[in-house]
């Protein structure tokens, strides 16, 4: 209705220099015009175009599946109408009513918010709410055991060496898994 009232403005006016524009690009610079906005680029225009066109397309590729379905050989009204109903329902969502919005708000806002810490400068609340924990781990690899220079001499003094004899487990230095250390932030001391 509203759209059929703008596209009569827009064929009776033929002013401003807008001969050379399309009928469908005058009917958006009228609607935005008759919505109180005068100051645009002009590639607003063409993005209302193409949305508007987006929209059209896909509202007749539905009403042409409803009517397949339906076993009709062209698209009516009433399919038209059911395709235009189906976008508004599942691609414009209306917020929920103001009752329901006051109950959820009441609901939540029985829950007290948590004590804040007292003293000068900003307010934060306690430390097990806040984020000073600590979040790391450091990896302190373990020494090797280092063999002493004892052994070392000895073993240069020795010049025979015995294939089969494998060193045993004493003699082979265990590697084992980095440690993980954390520290904990000092805590703050408290003014009065």
């Amino acid at each position: 209705m509203y759209i059929s009232c703008v596209v009569e403005k827009v064929s009776k006016e033929m002013s401003d220099g807008d001969e050379e524009l399309p009928r469908d690009a005058k009917i958006v610079k009228t609607l935005l015009k008759s919505m109180g906005v005068e100051d645009y680029e002009p590639r607003v225009i063409h993005q209302f175009l193409e949305l508007w066109y987006r929209y059209v397309v896909d509202v007749l590729t539905d009403a042409q599946v409803y009517s397949e379905h339906a076993g009709k050989a062209a698209i009516d009204c009433d399919d038209v109408k059911l395709a235009i109903q189906s976008k508004v329902n599942f691609s414009f969502s209306q917020p929920p009513p103001r009752e329901v919005l006051l109950e959820l708000a009441r609901n939540r806002n029985k829950i007290p918010l948590p004590r804040s810490i007292g003293g000068p400068g900003i307010a934060l609340p306690p430390d097990q709410d806040t984020l000073l924990s600590p979040n790391y781990q450091l990896a302190i690899p373990k020494k090797q055991a280092v063999e002493t220079m004892e052994e070392t001499e000895e073993d240069e003094g020795d010049d025979t060496v015995v294939p089969s004899q494998e060193p045993s487990s004493s003699e082979v230095p265990q590697q084992h898994a980095p440690q993980r250390v954390s520290f904990p932030l000092a805590k703050r001391p408290k003014l009065t």
